[in-house]
């Protein structure tokens, strides 16, 4: 039988700047328009915040942990009534997860993409045709000066 582990808790509280997330009654409004429960039943914010609130560091933290399907869309925190926000949890668990252990494969092609060309998704001409049809400027791609200028000081 498993036990809180208030250590874990600890931690996930210090990543978040506070304990917010103990206010979850467990309504699952999170769940109800999330799109990542649409189109996978596994991913549910609901039980990811329980296994916060008990400490389940084994079932949250690591390379295959289901957080890593959240779209990060914040449905779940307008909906929430309690202000847990679960979005900002499971961040922090990618955060803790990291400090820890890894990124996941596809979390380290963005990494590298994002070091490499200064974007996360690459412009395609779909992309640059719907940018024109919404008014917006042209998709800018040689940032690499300013990427370099914050990635040195994140060191």
């Amino acid at each position: 039988m498993k036990t809180i582990d208030y250590k874990f808790k600890e931690e996930i509280s210090k990543e978040l700047d506070g304990f917010s997330y103990n206010y979850c009654y467990q309504c699952g409004a999170c769940v109800s328009d999330c799109p990542a429960h649409r189109f996978m039943d596994e991913f549910n914010p609901r039980s990811i915040i329980l296994k916060a609130l008990l400490g389940w560091e084994d079932e949250l933290i690591g390379e295959d942990s289901i957080i890593w399907n959240c779209t990060n869309c914040y449905n779940c925190y307008e909906r929430c009534p309690q202000s847990v926000n679960p979005v900002e949890v499971i961040i922090a668990l990618k955060n803790l997860t990291y400090k820890k252990t890894d990124n996941p494969m596809a979390v380290k092609s963005i990494q590298e993409r994002v070091k490499k060309v200064g974007v996360t998704v690459l412009e395609t001409e779909l992309i640059k045709k719907r940018r024109a049809e919404l008014g917006l400027p042209e998709f800018q791609q040689d940032c690499n000066a300013d990427l370099e200028k914050l990635l040195q000081s994140d060191t």
